[in-house]
């Protein structure tokens, strides 16, 4: 508006550092924890990518640096030999992507971005720009993958 301006706190990390604090006191759990503003989308109508803030999370908890190591399924469905079970072999690779065997080409074509923005995209996308009023997103399962039983 044009009286007020909203602003990120001013120490976003240790800001999610004492939510995540405070939370593991209260409840006994883990978490990891972020400061989002706008995410990064294109917009379907429009056509046009929308990067709102200069960082869509200003503050994380260490848990949630880098990028996700993913493997593209599309990849995998294309190299797979048509022997044996295919819902075996896709789970096979994707488990290798935590061991020395992994291949980084099993990642091409998936976009490198930092986890933090997947995930202030992911919270700003639910919570939207309107008048829901929604204070916190709890994501669940975001790291498990086609694996995890």
């Amino acid at each position: 508006s044009e009286n007020k301006l909203k602003l990120f706190p001013r120490d976003g990390n240790e800001f999610v550092l004492e939510v995540q604090k405070r939370f593991k006191k209260e409840t006994g759990k883990d978490v990891e924890v972020l400061i989002y503003g706008d995410g990064a989308f294109k917009d379907p109508v429009g056509k046009i990518w929308e990067l709102a803030d200069p960082v869509v999370s200003p503050g994380f908890t260490p848990g949630l640096k880098g990028r996700p190591k993913e493997v593209k399924l599309k990849y995998v469905s294309e190299n797979w030999n048509g022997t044996g079970d295919l819902d075996e072999y896709v789970k096979s690779v994707i488990k290798e992507k935590n061991t020395k065997k992994y291949q980084v080409e099993k990642s091409l074509g998936t976009t490198p971005r930092q986890i933090p923005d997947l995930l202030g995209s992911l919270c700003d996308l639910t919570t939207g720009s309107g008048d829901k009023g929604t204070p916190v997103v709890l994501v669940q399962g975001y790291f498990d993958d086609y694996t995890v039983e």
